[in-house]
């Protein structure tokens, strides 16, 4: 029997087309190490995976497998930029902060192709993503978007799409406009986090799995971290847990906010080439996001059911399809194969939480659905900080974060109320 994730409900398609998936041992005994992580998603690993290539004793411990949270369970899709648009942020941070942004996540995006090219990770990568509106009105920040990115940004890959190229593209006359990116594409994260732990584990980092941490303090300097059976000791710690921080460490918690999304296989589709043909990876205007494509072996990847608590629903496969057939009527009772869920993590302000939560332990995580790019990246950036290398990470660092308001039992209350009503406004 294939392997069902704990902490996300259903069984996925990139768990079933990653065959022989590789295991590593739970901690048996106490540790002391130089850096200490806890989480095995993207950020962790890579964060381990340098910190070992920069000579420095460093011990990984994952709750569950690698991948059962986001970084296995995502839509695949690597983006451009930072979670909002470039100019949303100009208003705010100024011209020259969000052109360093921007570069940023292209670098985020260079690190993890050559990444996956230069250690032979097969990631399925498909190039292409077409970004698409369901509002009319939103016309004229599609058409500036295109131009403000090429001109101020020097990103000249973006390019507005009139409707009949976006029903052309997409396979669907739903949506009324739309851009086409051809300098980003997507992924089959779990194929990326098996290649990454193998890697991290060849360069000498000490990984464990099923392997949760209970506590988590600093005493003299020094972090002690708890487990089921034993301690580790270490002179620094990386919490990379994003939506899975639980009570762990509640100023993570306070700023990092898990919502649960879900996604559909459904088969192939060999009756039905109209459907993405160029083969993009898509995403819609929706504040809830939907966000779709085919795989290499012909399925669609459907992603957005409206659903905001954290409890596992029993039925997943009939909103996913009922979200399938207002874009494709086609496929109104189509064979859903595969169905699953998992947790992302987000902040109130959609940007990326980096901060040191106690003396010498930083945690870094609400990537708030952009963290295919920039979990990699920022696990990075944090190996390099601790080796003494100036970075981006900073800048990260310097941004301010509000905390989701009401305390540990109203919090998820008072998302699932904001959510609603953002998810109902964008059916009018």
């Amino acid at each position: 029997m294939a392997w069902q994730s704990p902490i996300s409900p259903g069984k996925s398609w990139y768990e079933a087309t990653v065959p022989g998936r590789p295991s590593y041992p739970a901690m048996d005994g106490s540790r002391q190490t130089t850096v200490a992580i806890i989480g095995g998603g993207f950020t962790g690993l890579q964060a381990a995976l340098n910190l070992a290539r920069h000579g420095i004793d460093v011990t990984l411990i994952e709750a569950h497998r690698f991948g059962d949270g986001a970084s296995g369970r995502n839509g695949g899709q690597i983006g451009t930029g930072q979670r909002w648009w470039p100019e949303e942020a100009e208003a705010e941070l100024g011209l020259e902060r969000s052109r360093a942004l921007f570069a940023m996540s292209e670098n985020a995006k260079r690190h993890l192709l050559d990444f996956a090219r230069n250690h032979a990770i097969d990631i399925d990568f498909m190039p292409g993503h077409l970004a698409v509106s369901h509002k009319p009105s939103y016309e004229s920040d599609f058409r500036e978007n295109a131009r403000i990115l090429a001109e101020r940004y020097d990103y000249p890959h973006v390019r507005f799409m009139e409707r009949e190229e976006t029903v052309e593209r997409t396979g669907s006359s739903f949506y009324h406009f739309g851009s086409r990116d051809a300098g980003t594409g997507h992924i089959h994260p779990m194929k990326l986090v098996v290649g990454l732990a193998r890697v991290a584990a060849a360069s000498g980092a000490a990984l464990f799995e099923q392997t949760p941490a209970t506590d988590i303090r600093t005493v003299e300097g020094k972090v002690i971290i708890t487990t089921p059976k034993g301690t580790i000791t270490a002179e620094k710690a990386l919490l990379a847990c994003n939506g899975h921080i639980g009570p762990l460490e509640r100023t993570t918690a306070r700023h990092v906010m898990p919502i649960r999304s879900f996604i559909g296989a459904t088969r192939v589709l060999h009756d039905h080439p109209e459907i993405i043909p160029g083969g993009e990876s898509v995403a819609d205007s929706r504040f809830v996001v939907r966000y779709f494509r085919k795989s290499k072996d012909g399925r669609l990847l459907f992603g957005g059911r409206e659903a905001y608590t954290a409890d596992n629903p029993s039925d997943m496969d009939g909103p996913i399809r009922r979200q399938i057939a207002e874009l494709y009527p086609a496929l109104a009772n189509i064979e859903i194969d595969y169905a699953w869920g998992g947790s992302v993590g987000i902040t109130m302000s959609r940007r990326p939480y980096v901060k040191e939560v106690m003396p010498n332990v930083m945690s870094v995580g609400g990537y708030s659905g952009h963290g295919v790019m920039l979990s990699n990246y920022c696990g990075k950036l944090y190996a390099d900080m601790v080796a003494g290398k100036a970075n981006e990470l900073e800048m990260l660092k310097d941004m301010k974060i509000p905390a989701f308001p009401g305390g540990p039992a109203f919090r998820p209350l008072l998302l699932f109320v904001a959510l609603s009503w953002y998810a109902l406004r964008d059916r009018f």
